[in-house]
């Protein structure tokens, strides 16, 4: 309950209290009181109640503080709504999701603090958040280590108050903090991006609890960094640089390459994610003996942490990026890729429970094993200048030069999307520099629909094309200076038809041009040549 009865007393001092200043004042009959180390706490906080007094502010007649107070105190801080942001938001969510909600939110809440005494360190700090305090599973089941309790707590007790995000230069400190890195780095456009998206609906949730009446970032003018979505067209190797990758990898590791071979083909000539190559099955693949084969995709296995997933396991398998759960997608196989997976099966066969790649111990693929052979395998075929560019630098670069060479090809944007698990719209933007000789295409179009000029006769090429002005001539630069040029003193002179036949060199007053003419030194060098 609200009320507007309130007085206000002096501050009291009692020596003998362990905080000895006391601010005392009453609402609706009944007296408040809160007390404080130093006097200048004191009359501080007095200072603040009578101005929410002033203001017309209600107080609660149970906590005696003010409505702005009030909304203070309930909300907690930004560090409590954090993690219940990321708590909330648990279960349903991909592992490699909560992965980076907690991540950025780590980013986030290290430039929300009241101050930086007694600070961890950066590093330890974001640790601490990004594994522990927004990991909703690990800190249920387990105690954290000392020097992340500590971290935790130090945050805990400085984090700014969540109220207080409504104050654009909190707000500030926040949006400059999450734009660098923990080294003092400018962080790249898209990790600011993905940053502010989730800083964006952790605030969003603080709107649904009435903290706030609207998202507080709606008042901030902050620049967001541009992201480029398009794939940079020096990553992606042309066929035979491919091929030329491929064959080196059972080269490099003889004895897992001759099993990873199939894998990264199967990237290149299906355009599959890595994630969807690691669930890729034997039921799951129509490899006839002749011609065109066919794999029917039916879900992923993204590699996230073993912190990260419900079963405990390094992978999540999950349905297909952006599809209901048992939704499939066909892939056509092209006859090279077939012969290469019915050799891959003839020799490996597959894992107990159907999928055609494995590590050595028979578990999923890790990204740090298929990893590692790439990158010798690019250091053997790639020269030092090629080695210094993005040039296939890593294996989902095998999936884009696929997508590229299938739109450099003529398939349709609408087939290649559906095959690659795309939208159109997004095959379009993420590709579009990736195309190549579309621009001839479209002028030629273009020249179609102006239509070709007509040719003209030789004896009006002249009149077609009209000669440049000789050197010497003076070229008029205004209407006014045209008329002094071409007119005679004190009259003007009307233009007479041209006779029929042509001048002779002076006789209308200007010298007749057959072609241009040169410079003075280029002359020489013309004559001399």
């Amino acid at each position: 309950m609200m009320s507007y009865q309130v007085r206000f007393w002096s501050i009291k001092t009692m020596k003998n209290r362990r905080r000895p200043y006391g601010v005392r004042w009453v609402v609706n009959g009944q007296e408040k009181s809160e007390w404080f180390v130093t006097k200048t706490l004191a009359e501080h906080f007095r200072s603040e109640l009578v101005q929410a007094a002033r203001r017309g502010e209600g107080f609660d007649t149970v906590s005696g503080l003010p409505e702005s107070k009030l909304r203070t105190h309930k909300s907690g801080s930004w560090y409590d709504h954090a993690r219940a942001y990321a708590a909330r938001n648990w279960a349903g969510s991909a592992a490699k999701t909560r992965a980076t909600v907690a991540d950025c939110l780590a980013s986030v809440s290290r430039g929300l603090v009241v101050d930086e005494r007694g600070t961890p360190g950066a590093e330890s700090l974001h640790r601490a958040l990004a594994t522990w305090a927004f990991n909703r599973q690990r800190m249920e089941k387990y105690e954290p280590p000392a020097d992340v309790a500590g971290a935790l707590a130090w945050l805990a007790k400085k984090s700014v108050p969540l109220a207080d995000l409504e104050d654009p230069a909190v707000l500030r400190n926040a949006l400059d903090g999450m734009a660098v890195n923990l080294d003092g780095e400018s962080a790249a456009p898209k990790s600011v991006a993905r940053r502010l998206s989730v800083f964006r609906s952790c605030l969003d949730y603080a709107v649904e609890l009435k903290v706030f009446s609207a998202n507080p970032l709606g008042g901030v003018r902050w620049e967001v960094p541009k992201t480029a979505e398009e794939v940079d067209p020096r990553q992606v190797p042309n066929p035979d640089q491919a091929r030329a990758l491929l064959a080196a990898v059972p080269v490099v590791a003889p004895r897992v390459g001759r099993h990873l071979y199939a894998f990264f083909a199967c990237l290149y000539f299906a355009g599959l994610r890595p994630s969807e190559a690691v669930a890729l099955r034997l039921d799951d693949c129509e490899l006839p003996a002749t011609g065109w084969g066919r794999l029917l995709l039916a879900g992923s296995s993204p590699a996230s942490g073993k912190q990260w997933t419900d079963n405990g396991e390094y992978h999540q398998p999950r349905s297909l990026k952006a599809r209901a759960d048992g939704v499939k997608r066909p892939v056509p196989a092209c006859p090279e890729l077939v012969v290469i997976l019915r050799a891959h099966v003839a020799e490996f066969g597959a894992a107990d429970d159907g999928r055609l790649f494995r590590s050595q111990r028979g578990n999923r693929l890790a990204p740090v094993s298929y990893e590692s052979v790439w990158r010798r395998a690019r250091e053997r075929v790639l020269t030092a200048a090629q080695l210094a560019t993005p040039l296939a630098k890593r294996p989902y670069d095998l999936r884009h030069a696929c997508l590229s060479l299938w739109l450099n090809g003529g398939v349709p944007a609408a087939n290649v999307a559906a095959r690659a698990g795309h939208s159109v719209a997004m095959l379009q933007s993420t590709y579009a520099h990736c195309i190549d000789g579309d621009e001839e295409i479209m002028n030629r179009r273009i020249d179609a629909a102006l239509g070709a000029p007509p040719t003209p006769a030789a004896e009006h090429a002249e009149q077609t094309a009209p000669p440049l002005p000789h050197p010497r001539t003076r070229v008029p630069r205004s209407f006014r200076e045209y008329r002094l040029i071409t007119a005679h003193s004190g009259s003007r002179r009307h233009t007479r038809e041209a006779p029929e036949t042509p001048s002779s060199p002076g006789e209308n007053g200007s010298p007749q041009v057959d072609e241009p003419s040169l410079p003075q030194g280029a002359r020489r060098l013309h004559s001399a040549g």
